[in-house]
């Protein structure tokens, strides 16, 4: 492709509606879309107004915008959707199990896609920013995009003609191999390039290209809060002491975290950090606007994502400076910006957050009372457990201080005791390394819970010593915090 070119060779262009009336009514559909950027708007629009009785299964790399989880959902067009949803139309669809749904892991679901683990096939619908006979070029995220395109009987392109071209230069598409004969990744660095802009496929399979302007819903992020303040603050403490001390920070930072407005606020306050004149690196899922902020400080070296998702003030700010910020940032594919392989090798600090923890580590991400979904595990697990330091960061209550986000015992898990190994809250820091579980719920009532909760957490500890075990839990009154929040 060269200057502005987007449509190359002759193409089938067709309209949104005329396409989207030749999907089956059961199809599966395997969408372009991480952080809310980069999915397909017309097509799905066009199924939502389309008044037929349709049974989709949709599968995306991430979350997505309104036009699929909110217009789709609204139309009862999805029967079942993966691995994650984050607007409260599919939200409630989830939870009234009008909408079945299941939570994955994002490194392994390209694997699961391409070899037949949850589909045999279907229709890709994806975004570009230009589009050849047998190639096309992603827009604002990369996510599992070419293993959809990879494994889809058919391919349907949006070309969004609202992304700029120069885009492209964030792209560096690897595509892993089939096991059990999968070559090492070939990356020996966050900020290295080792692939391609471009995602090739098979050109009997593309049905068409549908044009559209419409931009991404930008991202939202919230003010910060002053526990959001006080949480980086004690963040930046903890790891300014951390590179001092261990010898796998001698010359940078690797670090990653999670999407939403905490996780902003955090790499925003990370670039007050003395970190002794090491190099910070990012590796992780998303590029958010406290990011670009870090670069345009130029204290950060490098930023390895699959994903754009800013706000709308983030956007024009890339979008006005590409050149400038593809020095540093990169998007690649979500098995490789969440592949466990490349988190241990290069070290990654992970700082996640949650709905809440248990006195004894085990975390709940996703299940409200452990019942009701919010979103979805996302990438935290695959950060969480790869990662040689992995930190929970959040608030130690929640409902302006109503309820206590440190807890005797979470109702869902999904990440163990032995994922996490630091826990930070606007309270203070607790290092749960090499603890017991005793030990790790002292620390957690000391460092970590709000003053108005410590003495019943310290009473329920208390009452699960006087029983033998090694983890000293009061089973009968485990779980009445959260009965009696209902």
């Amino acid at each position: 492709m060269s200057g502005g070119e987007r449509l190359v060779g002759d193409l089938p262009q067709r309209d949104a509606s005329e396409i989207a009336g030749e999907i089956a009514a059961d199809e599966t559909l395997l969408v372009s879309g991480f952080g809310s950027v980069g999915y397909p708007k017309e097509v799905p629009l066009a199924l939502a107004d389309s008044n037929r009785d349709l049974s989709l299964t949709v599968i995306s790399g991430g979350s997505v915008g309104n036009e699929i989880d909110s217009e789709l959902v609204k139309a009862d067009a999805i029967d079942r959707r993966y691995p994650y949803q984050a607007r409260p139309p599919a939200r409630e669809a989830v939870n009234t199990r009008e909408m079945a749904f299941k939570d994955r892991n994002i490194s392994t679901l390209g694997d699961e896609i391409q070899y037949s683990e949850i589909t045999d096939g279907g229709t890709a619908v994806v975004e570009a920013l230009a589009v050849g006979t047998d190639w096309l070029i992603p827009t604002t995220s990369i996510g599992q995009t070419p293993a959809f395109v990879e494994s889809a009987d058919r391919i349907i392109v949006e070309l969004n003609r609202s992304v700029p071209t120069a885009v492209r230069r964030f792209h560096d598409i690897y595509r892993l191999g089939k096991p059990p004969n999968r070559n090492p990744i070939p990356l020996a660095d966050p900020g290295e390039r080792i692939g391609d802009e471009q995602i090739e496929f098979d050109a009997s399979k593309l049905a068409g290209v549908v044009e559209t302007d419409r931009r991404d819903q930008p991202y939202e992020f919230r003010d910060p809060t002053d526990d959001d303040r006080t949480i980086a603050s004690n963040l930046g403490t903890f790891l300014e002491n951390e590179v001092r001390r261990s010898p796998l920070f001698e010359e940078s930072l690797r670090i990653q975290f999670g999407v939403g407005s905490l996780g902003n606020a955090l790499m925003s306050a990370l670039g007050d950090a003395d970190l002794g004149g090491r190099d910070l690196i990012y590796f992780g899922e998303v590029i958010q606007d406290g990011l670009l902020d870090l670069l345009d400080e130029e204290k950060l070296s490098a930023a390895s994502a699959t994903s754009l998702a800013l706000s709308s003030e983030g956007q024009e700010q890339l979008f006005n400076n590409v050149d400038r910020y593809a020095e540093n940032v990169v998007l690649r594919p979500g098995d490789l910006s969440n592949s466990p392989t490349l988190i241990n090798r290069f070290g990654v600090v992970a700082v996640n957050s949650a709905l809440e923890m248990d006195l004894f580590g085990h975390v709940n991400s996703t299940h409200l009372n452990g019942t009701r979904m919010m979103n979805g595990i996302g990438g935290s697990a695959d950060f969480n457990r790869h990662s040689p330091v992995a930190v929970l960061a959040l608030p130690s209550t929640a409902a302006d201080g109503e309820i206590s986000r440190i807890v005797p015992m979470v109702p869902h898990v999904d990440h163990t005791e032995h994922d996490i190994e630091v826990v930070v809250t606007e309270q203070g820091v607790a290092d749960l390394r090499g603890k017991s579980p005793e030990e790790t719920a002292t620390a957690l009532i000391k460092n970590c819970a709000h003053p108005d909760y410590r003495e019943n957490l310290q009473e329920y500890l208390n009452r699960g010593l006087d029983s033998a075990g090694h983890v000293p839990h009061d089973i009968e009154t485990a779980l009445d915090w959260h009965v009696n929040r209902t």
